[in-house]
């Protein structure tokens, strides 16, 4: 294998190959060594990598908002984030219709739309100008901003756009109730956690913008705003649980105002204590925006000076998040990312674009580019792939017992967190794909020092004691399957849990695997057990964070190869089934955020509509089918040439695609690191696996 090192990125030779073409080894092993040198140019000099995380709209809108509620007007940086809007807007037009999508080319959500909106209005943008009529009209064909989800009422609410008797009541009191009560907060996920702590002051204290913003949005609404009292319950809500909760938050409407000052006092003194112990230093408040923001809102409500560290802390973590880019036409490109850890601006302050990350992801995308070029292999590979776990050592979490030892009490802490720091909030995803890259790098690369091997052993005894009834795992809690809380009125998302998932599962069955515990392990065959049990009807698994089945799919399989099942095993044989009988006409495979069913529903039928062909999928669904023993297959064939055909010129590819999954039909990401990393992955291993004795995948991922 060349040195990477010495590999400029110069733009590769045009490749052609039509889905039937049998790939030289020639071919793939350019498109394998420029798509491992393009990965390689992206580490950090610490030895890490961090990829833009791309959401929907909404973000950047609510950034805006908090901003000017605040008074805080920022021109310069406020046209960049319209030109971000608009050209979204313009972009997402054949679905849209001038509103705005939650995935790239998905249809209008009218909560995304009525921020972004809002947002375009604070920002000066003429609510007679061509697009903002466009995105009205959209708006209001969708029944108009009282239709809007819950989380976008409590933001109207704040700026009085609508009554508070809008948004279903969360007083600070929830936060004081015993553990046997039905609604603790160690019963809803960590995300619900940090978001609905703070918000419960914020709702219970009403404040208003420190300065006029001179906009209404009478114009979005088909009722009077003034009149809108019921909220649209999610389609995931079930009888009994949706009308004894809308019952209760009728009668807590009437009598929030009567609750003792005394109980409020300690309910809100127990909320702000919760925030600043969880502060985060500038990785933020659960190291997510709306965490963030609602700690910024409950400061100020409860007083907290503009000078408190507390405050100035809350308001660093915001802007860490902040993303300005140098030329709108390459975005992800262009060093952009360059400034995302220190929260540098790159763009110009008369052109670009600016939007504002959900949050950081450097802990998986370093884990994950890892294992990449684990199976690019090569020395220089293996020597840069040593300085980033190297990097990781350093991130582990051994000290602090977070809100997962709340079910979990008796277990040492051991995990590494999503973000640069989350000490309360490891996951167990993050955790896994990590331990698997060590491990890996210990075999391969000679990364084998007293170090690595007490952190994986760590590691390994936190993520088997967050193991769930039943064998799986959720992401960051464990056993938090609490389903009737989703009829909660502020649950509307259907996502206030995180139950265990085949994704989360596959992974840490993995990592199990690869460390060597056998069949007879209980924690391996509970796992085992569990994902054979959660396969669909047709085949697939479910994909909870990931876009979807594709997804799920490749999780899954990859996890029972590495625990000993067979290409023949049934479950197997049916999954890999799933994937060809999906794949596109093209030799890709792809997937839109809309295979996701409403909670609740079934999984999709064999004539599924899927999606057009993405980089990051067509990996997945070429990993998942090497895993089952499929790679001699001709729909193996015709993937890696899809993926060699749509490779750039930089060596990576492009993907304007959301694979990602917040909370599915709700919240999606673009994972701008996805299309670098997998599709080297790969074909990296189809390349390995030609070159053996064997087509078997010796590795849990």
């Amino acid at each position: 294998m060349p040195d990477l090192a010495s590999l400029a990125l110069r733009p590769a030779a045009s490749t052609s190959l039509s889905p039937d073409a049998e790939l030289a080894a020639g071919v793939l092993d350019k498109a394998v060594d420029q798509a491992a040198s393009h990965l390689l140019s992206h580490q950090r000099p610490d030895g890490h990598w961090v990829f833009e995380l791309e959401a929907d709209a909404t973000i950047p809108s609510e950034f805006v908002m908090l901003k000017r509620f605040f008074g805080m007007v920022e021109p310069e940086r406020e046209a960049r984030i319209g030109r971000y809007l608009r050209r979204l807007q313009e972009l997402e037009a054949p679905n849209c219709h001038g509103g705005w999508p939650l995935f790239h080319l998905g249809p209008m959500d009218i909560s995304c739309s009525v921020k972004a909106y809002f947002c375009l209005r604070l920002i000066g943008d003429a609510p007679d100008a061509p697009h903002m009529l466009r995105a009205r009209d959209a708006i209001l064909a969708a029944g108009g901003a009282e239709k809007s989800n819950v989380f976008t009422r409590a933001t109207l609410a704040l700026f009085g756009q609508v009554p508070w008797h809008a948004v279903p009541v969360m007083p600070p009191e929830l936060c004081l109730l015993p553990r046997w009560f039905p609604f603790h907060l160690s019963k809803v996920s960590y995300w619900a956690r940090t978001v609905l702590v703070p918000l419960t002051v914020v709702m219970a204290r009403r404040p208003l913008p420190l300065a006029p913003i001179g906009v209404t949005l009478d114009e979005l609404f088909c009722t009077p705003p003034n009149e809108v009292k019921d909220w649209p319950a999610g389609a995931h809500a079930a009888e009994p649980w949706k009308t004894l909760f809308a019952i209760l938050d009728k009668g807590l409407q009437r009598i929030t105002h009567l609750f003792p000052r005394t109980a409020r006092r300690r309910a809100e003194m127990w909320a702000e204590r919760f925030v600043t112990e969880r502060l985060n230093g500038e990785d933020g408040l659960g190291g997510i925006y709306p965490a963030m923001a609602n700690a910024i809102w409950m400061y100020h409500c409860l007083g907290v000076a503009a000078d408190d560290q507390r405050l100035l802390t809350a308001w660093a973590s915001v802007e860490k998040l902040v993303v300005d880019r140098v030329d709108a036409e390459a975005p992800g490109e262009a060093g952009v990312e360059a400034g995302v850890e220190a929260g540098v601006e790159a763009g110009g302050e008369t052109g670009g674009e600016t939007y504002v990350q959900p949050c950081l992801s450097p802990i998986w995308d370093t884990a994950l580019a890892s294992h990449a070029l684990l199976e690019a292999g090569g020395p220089v590979a293996n020597a840069r792939v040593r300085q980033g776990l190297d990097w990781l050592l350093g991130r582990q979490i051994t000290k602090v017992k977070g809100d997962w030892a709340w079910a979990r009490p008796n277990v040492a802490p051991g995990g590494w967190a999503f973000q640069y720091w989350n000490d309360h909030y490891p996951d167990v995803d993050d955790t896994a794909v990590v331990v698997l890259a060590m491990d890996r790098a210990r075999k391969q690369a000679g990364w084998d020092t007293p170090a690595a091997e007490a952190s994986v052993e760590l590691a390994t005894k936190w993520v088997v004691g967050m193991q769930s009834k039943g064998g799986g795992w959720g992401a960051f809690d464990a056993d938090n399957s609490y389903h009737y809380l989703n009829s909660i009125p502020f649950a509307d998302h259907g996502a206030l849990l995180d139950p265990p998932t085949a994704d989360v599962s596959g992974r840490c069955l993995a990592m199990l695997a690869q460390l060597g515990h056998g069949a007879d392990d209980p924690a391996v065959k509970q796992a085992v057990d569990y994902l054979l049990d959660e396969q669909e009807a047709d085949g697939s698994w479910y994909g909870r964070w990931g876009v979807n089945y594709v997804y799920g799919t490749w999780s899954a399989l990859t996890a029972l190869n590495a625990a000993g099942l067979k290409p023949e095993h049934p479950a197997m044989a049916r999954g890999a089934a799933y994937l060809k009988r999906v794949q596109n006409a093209d030799g890709g495979w792809g997937e839109d955020g809309f295979t996701y069913p409403r909670r609740g529903g079934t999984a999709p039928d064999a004539d599924v509509q899927m999606g057009v062909s993405t980089a990051s999928q067509t990996a997945w669904a070429l990993l998942a089918l090497m895993a089952a023993g499929q790679a001699d297959d001709p729909a193996v064939e015709r993937g890696a040439a899809w993926l060699v055909t749509h490779q750039a010129a930089d060596g990576g590819w492009p993907e304007l695609d959301y694979t990602g999954t917040g909370f599915p039909r709700v919240f999606y990401l673009r994972y701008h690191g996805y299309a670098r990393i997998f599709p080297l992955w790969a074909l990296a291993r189809l390349r390995n696996l030609r070159r053996s004795n064997t087509r078997e995948v010796a590795f849990g991922l």
